[in-house]
């Protein structure tokens, strides 16, 4: 089946009152001429040169969320909080655009230029303070113009109360600053560029679900960390003297799902990406003869704990992927 065969159009989705949100959001801030519009597609995104915003086709039904769900195991924007920081962090991309804002010099010298080469990967610095924290993935570290977006993000929602939030964060604060100033002497201006034009829109997209969903799996996936052998000789034993009657890989098994929610958004990896490293741990405790010799509990806990600290270490030396 093609992903346009299973085209939903915008209006008949539930999505519009999240849509008229954000609208509501632009007007409060004195930004009512800016008017972004909407359509599905493969992802999210906001095109360059563009002033709409791309929403990915599985939001537009329930039944397309739990097929996302089960292959990818993250719903990006399946819920009403995580759909409006979506929206507001593609909106950034979208007055960015309107306004022409990265030609600035001074929006330049606060986020960075817009011409630096997007990264396969990076490697964020979990507690740097010269960044806000929005998407999961410390995102506004992965290139200028997300950085810029993010920081839009964090400045438009009304319940950010960023002026408290981050007032010690010396370089965030300084930025969301900035945003304050250049968006209120943005206030009631008509954009310099507005369009209509959907880019990749999901009702012309011939690519099928099976094509759209490998090439996701294959994007997300990994290359074992080899410092997983010495954490899991750690909590786990081959030796038969104090080894309880659980094999280490039935174990996991059973407690995936829960290490999956549980180490995500404390690590910002894709929960894809945690289960392709389960997938590897766990045939990497069958080759190794591990079996449990702490309490089930015990040695979950310490799982969880184990496999947030090496999933930080693997995205912290560079092998965090841009989203796609």
């Amino acid at each position: 089946m093609k992903l346009k065969d299973v085209y939903i159009p915008l209006d008949q989705s539930n999505l519009k009152p999240y849509l008229e949100k954000l609208q509501y959001e632009l007007d409060l801030k004195g930004l009512e001429k800016f008017k972004p519009y909407f359509w599905f597609s493969d992802e999210w995104f906001t095109p360059d040169g563009h002033t709409g915003i791309a929403i990915p086709f599985y939001l537009a039904h329930k039944k397309l969320a739990k097929i996302q769900e089960k292959l990818i195991y993250d719903v990006e924007g399946g819920t009403p909080t995580t759909f409006m920081k979506l929206l507001r962090h593609e909106c950034g991309h979208a007055i960015d655009n309107a306004f022409q804002l990265r030609r600035r010099r001074k929006r330049q010298q606060v986020f960075g230029k817009s011409s630096l080469k997007y990264e396969e990967t990076y490697a964020p610095k979990p507690f740097s303070k010269q960044y806000v924290t929005h998407l999961n993935g410390w995102y506004s570290q992965s290139h200028p113009d997300e950085d810029f977006a993010e920081t839009f993000a964090v400045w438009l929602n009304p319940r950010s109360a960023w002026r408290k939030k981050y007032k010690n964060w010396k370089g965030a604060y300084k930025k969301l600053l900035f945003m304050d100033e250049l968006m209120s002497e943005l206030q009631h201006q008509k954009p310099l560029l507005s369009t209509r034009k959907q880019i990749d829109p999901q009702s012309k997209m011939t690519t099928t679900l099976q094509e759209h969903y490998d090439d996701k799996r294959e994007h997300y996936g990994i290359d074992y960390p080899s410092e997983f052998d010495v954490h899991l000789l750690k909590l786990f034993t081959n030796n038969p003297d104090v080894a309880l009657n659980i094999k280490a890989s039935r174990f996991i098994r059973e407690i995936k799902k829960d290490v999956r929610k549980s180490v995500s958004p404390w690590t910002g990896a894709y929960q894809y990406t945690i289960n392709e490293i389960l997938q590897e741990v766990i045939k990497r405790c069958d080759e190794l003869n591990l079996k449990l010799k702490l309490p089930f509990d015990e040695s979950k806990n310490q799982f969880i704990a184990m496999l947030s600290i090496v999933t930080i270490e693997y995205i912290h030396n560079g092998s965090h992927r841009i989203a796609r």
